[in-house]
């Protein structure tokens, strides 16, 4: 006669096949604690929860730039600290963007001062922002000083760069219209990875949705972002891959000799390149140069 438990006799073969099953060990106690962290990071919890329905919730009434900025500078800073937020959106491949800048900083301003070589310098964090698979990174600013050159205006968008020591990067992609937007967020001081990278996934959805509704600026509502046909559209016409390569490096303000050795010529060889490019768009300076081919960038 067979004794019965939980619906098998104790010698059921699948009843012995269990008992010879080795358990697995329980966690260790260091094990235990990443776990914790990691589900930490996971997403919120609790108070932290109940704070960010807040947020959005008290976004949903934001009309205007001065608004927002007022909303990224309350207690949006518990989550994200940062004293620069710019925004880029539209076509990176082709260079076909538009772009937005919050910041209490004086100088820094979507469309002012040091702001024109801004499409260069958003598809770097944009190439950035691929690499690491579409997902939040973080940088130390070092990385992308070099992309200032060694000279700015007090009180330029470039010269408020030069005191961030800390970015964080984060995006998404809008598959109606085909085009993507891009969240930078920049700190003079260190931005820590977490819990800010789960922040950013939070409230970044909320942000986007807020910049549509704004009234849009009116510098974006002339600036076309239409995809363009043929060659690269953001070069100018007449010039070739290498003069264009050399602008670049221009609008970053960029010398002679530093343009010579980031691309492996001489300073001279540069100096020739800018002299024909000078000729081609009909200008005299560099300032001129950088002025033109924005405006053939955005304008067509």
């Amino acid at each position: 006669m067979y004794i019965m438990r939980m619906g098998y006799p104790l010698s059921h073969p699948c009843r012995e096949s269990r008992a010879r099953r080795k358990r697995p060990e329980p966690p260790s106690k260091n094990n235990r604690r990443e776990m914790k962290n990691m589900l930490s990071h996971a997403k919120p919890s609790g108070q932290n929860f109940d704070h960010y329905v807040k947020l959005i919730e008290s976004a949903t009434a934001i009309r205007r730039h001065v608004e927002l900025l007022q909303w990224l500078q309350g207690g949006v800073q518990q989550y994200l600290p940062h004293d620069i937020l710019l925004v880029g959106w539209g076509n990176f491949q082709e260079k076909a963007l538009q772009h937005d800048m919050l910041s209490c900083l004086p100088g820094v301003r979507s469309y002012g001062v040091g702001t024109e070589s801004l499409p260069f310098l958003l598809s770097k964090f944009y190439d950035c922002w691929m690499a690491a698979g579409r997902k939040p990174c973080h940088f130390s600013f070092q990385r992308f000083e070099y992309l200032l050159g060694h000279s700015s205006l007090p009180g330029s968008f470039s010269s408020a760069l030069r005191g961030m020591r800390s970015v964080l990067i984060h995006g998404l992609r809008d598959e109606r219209s085909q085009h993507e937007c891009l969240y930078i967020l920049l700190s003079a001081a260190d931005i820590a990875p977490e819990p800010s990278s789960m922040a950013l996934c939070v409230l970044m959805p909320c942000l986007d949705s807020v910049l549509r509704q704004i009234t849009p600026l009116p510098q974006q509502r002339r600036q076309c972002l239409k995809p363009r046909s043929g060659a690269v559209q953001d070069e100018a016409p007449g010039l070739s891959e290498r003069e264009n390569q050399i602008m670049d490096w221009v609008a970053m303000g960029k010398t002679n000799s530093e343009i010579g050795s980031i691309l492996n010529i001489s300073a001279y060889t540069v100096k020739n390149h800018m002299q024909r490019i000078f000729q081609k768009l009909n200008v005299f300076n560099r300032a001129q140069a950088v002025s033109k081919i924005n405006r053939i960038s955005f304008n067509g």
